[in-house]
C-alpha cells in the first residue's frame, strides 16, 4: 500500500500555536545568549554556546518550514522525521553547553531550554507516529518480482 499524500500531508502540518511558541522560546533563548548575563567556565565556551543556539534556530526553522514543494510523500515524511532528530540533537549540545554556564541569567536560560524541550517532546510524540506510517509496507515491497 502506497503512502497517500493527504494523509502524510495531514500528519505532518505542524500546529501554527505551537510553532509560534517554538519561535517564540527560541528568539527569547537568542536574546539571552547574545545580551543575557552569561559567564563561562572556559575561554570559547560562550562564542561556541551562541553559535549552537545559531544551528538550533536553523534546525528549528527547517522544522517549520512547509513540504509541499517535496514531490514525494515518502519523502515529505522523511524530510519532516530528519527535521526533528536533527533540532533534538542540536537542543541537546545547547543545553550541555548551557550548563556550564553561570551569571544572573543562567536561571532564566534554563527555564527557556525547559520551555524548548518540552516542545520538542511534544513533537517527537508525533514523530514517532510519523515513522510509523513510514514503515508500513508499500506496493514495491508487497509485489517484489516489478
Amino acid at each position: 500500500m502506497s503512502l497517500d499524500a493527504r494523509e502524510v500531508d495531514a500528519a505532518i502540518a505542524i500546529d501554527a500555536a505551537w510553532a509560534d511558541e517554538m519561535r517564540a522560546h527560541w528568539t527569547a533563548l537568542m536574546r539571552l545568549a547574545v545580551f543575557g548575563d552569561l559567564k563561562p567556565g572556559r575561554i570559547g565556551a560562550l562564542g561556541r554556546f551562541r553559535r549552537r543556539v545559531l544551528d538550533a534556530g536553523e534546525k528549528l526553522r527547517a522544522l517549520l518550514a512547509p513540504r509541499d514543494w517535496i514531490p514525494q510523500p515518502r519523502e515529505r515524511l522523511k524530510s519532516a522525521l530528519a527535521c526533528v532528530i536533527g533540532f533534538n540533537e542540536s537542543l541537546a549540545l545547547v543545553e550541555a553547553d548551557a550548563a556550564t554556564l553561570e551569571g544572573s541569567d543562567a536561571d532564566a536560560l534554563r527555564v527557556v531550554l525547559a520551555e524548548l524541550r518540552a516542545g520538542v517532546n511534544a513533537i517527537t510524540e508525533r514523530a514517532n507516529a510519523w515513522a510509523a506510517l513510514l514503515d508500513r509496507p508499500h506496493e514495491e515491497d508487497d509485489n517484489p518480482s516489478q
